[in-house]
């Protein structure tokens, strides 16, 4: 993420159901990664029961909350340039208030409040639930922030409240933060150690899921092939970990098989995985389950060795070809997309043709592609220079996504002919006639909608395509 929610900066105004009980009113934008978005339906979950509803309105608003990314310059700027069209509104309503939420508020903590002086409250992902109490100290007054990261926070015990949901799919966090310090990433230092969720949690909340009717799942995390639950505790310390709590210990296979034999109406993704961390054991249990959707998000970042060592990934090219080729050995047609850094520092014209070869070796369906954007308080931040020029960066990410748009043609090219199982999840965005939803590869399809319902599973005849989307006619209803 599922339906991929770019890690570039996006933003979605968030709505819930109305409590009747309810009279206060909270606007929540949520920017970024699906865990962002997730965050946000705890949040709203937390803040309903303080007497809050959503609201889409700005002039019905009593408090407004951003929820932020800062994987790249330009997420944070977009959300200072959000937070000044907020400065009239804050004009008109004195009582109005105004927090930031997520890895922003994090990275850059009482610096928020003082550098945007619009802000009253500042809270870090691990700090939700004082969010009650930082509104007191707001309304007694104060400014208010609480950044403390956890090193055993999950939001496990909290259901979340889904928010502008199409009612048919849905994300579940299965683990926190992240342990593997890539040199360019500030989510270790804005999200904390890893730390995986209680199974049982996770179970529950997949079951409240069916019964109000979601027919998808996604399980989040920053690395869920690291999901490891043995009882609690940081996966650091699973060495110290007894006999039986070892022996007991549920991994991320294990876990996949557990949901997709607990709910086999369902249909299940993930993301995202680190190469360094996916074994044979999960892309077995994917092409032993039909409910696991054959797509698998696995960020390379570059095709240089060098590179890689420099950022820090634990992972060769070689690697990570050996570990495609178990994919594509396991389970032939599955979808692989990418995460990619064009510019980073030290980058030659080989180092980038060594990404090139990578592209073409894996052929990949989709990918997000960047220019390396230097993140304060990293290590590449700290101790490297920033020394590819910009007109090259751009021009290398260019040939990067030229190549991509290749592959992704060729890729979608191939459903054609072909007959596919498609979650029906809206009407298409071109016409009322139409439904879109995706199939077990990641595609959006789009199809007639006859007498068909949103939820449902339809088995679709894919008779042409896009560059990007896939066209076909509904053959039977297959729920």
């Amino acid at each position: 993420m599922e339906k991929e929610i770019n890690p570039d900066i996006q933003g979605t105004t968030l709505e819930i159901e109305s409590k009747k009980n309810n009279d206060k009113k909270v606007l929540i934008e949520s920017y970024g990664c699906a865990m962002n978005f997730s965050d946000s339906e705890i949040v709203a979950s937390i803040l309903s029961k303080e007497g809050y509803n959503t609201t889409q309105a700005l002039d019905e608003a009593d408090l407004i909350l951003i929820n932020t990314c800062s994987i790249r310059d330009k997420a944070e700027q977009t959300v200072r340039n959000r937070l000044k069209a907020f400065n009239s509104q804050k004009k008109k309503n004195k009582k109005l208030k105004v927090g930031v939420l997520g890895c922003m508020a994090e990275r850059l903590k009482q610096q928020l409040l003082e550098e945007e002086k619009i802000v009253d409250m500042v809270v870090g992902p691990d700090a939700y639930k004082d969010i009650p109490n930082l509104l007191q100290e707001v309304d007694a007054g104060n400014n208010a922030v609480n950044v403390i990261l956890s090193k055993e926070e999950t939001y496990g015990d909290i259901s979340p409240v889904r928010l502008s949901t199409n009612g048919v799919t849905a994300f579940v966090s299965i683990t926190r933060g992240c342990d593997n310090m890539c040199t360019f990433c500030v989510v270790p230092f804005t999200r904390g150690r890893e730390r995986s969720r209680d199974p049982e949690s996770i179970l529950n909340e997949i079951a409240e899921l069916r019964e109000k009717g979601y027919k998808e799942v996604t399980l989040l995390g920053q690395n869920v092939d690291s999901y490891l639950w043995y009882g609690g505790g940081l996966k650091k310390d699973f060495k110290k970990a007894s006999e039986l709590q070892k022996a007991t210990a549920v991994d991320f296979a294990m876990l996949l098989d557990k949901v997709a034999t607990a709910f086999p109406k369902m249909r299940f993704r993930f993301s995202t995985s680190n190469p360094q961390d996916m074994h044979r054991s999960v892309i077995e249990t994917m092409a032993a389950h039909e409910n696991i959707c054959n797509h698998i998000h696995l960020p390379v970042q570059s095709g240089s060795d060098r590179i890689l060592k420099a950022m820090n990934r634990q992972h060769s090219v070689e690697e990570y070809k050996k570990l495609v080729d178990t994919i594509f050995e396991l389970i032939p047609e599955c979808a692989i997309s990418q995460d990619i850094i064009s510019g980073f520092p030290t980058e030659t014209e080989e180092d980038h043709l060594d990404t090139i070869s990578l592209m073409e070796y894996v052929k990949y369906d989709f990918g997000y592609m960047y220019a390396y954007s230097e993140r304060p308080g990293t290590y590449a931040g700290k101790n490297l220079e920033d020394d590819v020029p910009l007109e090259t960066k751009k021009r290398r990410l260019a040939e990067i996504i030229e190549v991509q748009q290749k592959h992704s043609a060729m890729r979608t090219a191939q459903h054609v002919g072909k007959k596919q199982v498609v979650l029906v999840e809206g009407t298409s965005k071109k016409s009322e006639n139409d439904f879109m939803g995706r199939n077990n590869y990641n595609n959006v399809v789009v199809f007639p909608r006859e007498d068909y319902k949103i939820g449902d599973f339809i088995l679709v005849d894919i008779t042409d395509c896009t560059s990007g989307t896939l066209l076909g006619k509904a053959i039977e209803l297959k729920n």
